[in-house]
């Protein structure tokens, strides 16, 4: 189960990816509610998505011990 939630968490970054102060509401739910290592392939996942859209740099913040 902890795989399926760390692909709807991507689903939902994906889909509120318009906006940065949403997004980074549900990048901190996101950490309180997957497991170490999901935590880790998220931030891989999100400094790819910065990519193409700088604004949510911003949100990295959150994923830095």
């Amino acid at each position: 189960m902890a795989r399926a939630m760390f692909e709807y968490t991507k689903m939902i970054l994906d889909k509120v990816s318009f906006d940065a102060n949403l997004f980074c509401k549900e990048v901190k739910k996101a950490i309180s509610r997957l497991l170490p290592h999901e935590i880790e392939e998220l931030k891989i996942w999100i400094e790819a998505l910065t990519k193409q859209n700088p604004e949510l740099n911003q949100c990295l913040i959150y994923l830095n011990p």
